[in-house]
């Protein structure tokens, strides 16, 4: 009988502790490039001009030039994500994520895998309408919906 009573108890003190545990937050990380390799987090960029906010002027100049549009942070379960995608004229030629969940070993084991794969398919779709990724759907939505604010406003 005593063996009991410390076992009920000593469960329900690691019932207790494990969820009085709150959950990670999100550090910053280093960049995934459309490449799959990390990129400079400073936001500096090549020979491109960038439109941070409505990019609706100049839709003329735009129409062969190389810009950088950064779309909005997304809040997800796990953390914000966030892209910058690189344009030129109107065709996506690659896509940066500037922020990710990474805050424990497992998210930087699933977004390892998942940020290219859907950096890939952002550029061969051409466009934010692209598949979730099984294992990440979380930031695949958080990516999809940044995706979406940048290539708005870039006036996509």
């Amino acid at each position: 009988m005593r063996r009991a009573v410390v076992t009920v108890t000593a469960t329900a003190a690691g019932v207790i502790l494990l969820l009085s545990l709150k959950p990670h937050g999100s550090t910053p990380v280093a960049a995934i490039g459309s490449g799959g390799t990390a990129a400079d987090n400073s936001g500096g960029s090549t020979s491109s001009s960038t439109a941070g906010s409505a990019g609706q002027g100049g839709a003329t100049d735009t129409s062969t030039a190389t810009r950088s549009v950064t779309g909005s942070a997304v809040g997800t379960r796990y953390g914000p994500v966030q892209v910058k995608v690189t344009l030129a004229g109107s065709r996506i030629t690659a896509v940066d994520v500037i922020q990710y969940p990474s805050g424990d070993h497992r998210d930087q084991e699933i977004n390892s895998y998942a940020l290219p794969v859907l950096n890939q398919e952002a550029i061969a779709a051409q466009s934010a309408g692209i598949d979730v990724v099984s294992g990440a759907t979380y930031t695949s939505d958080g990516y999809i919906r940044s995706l979406q604010s940048a290539l708005d406003r870039a006036g996509r």
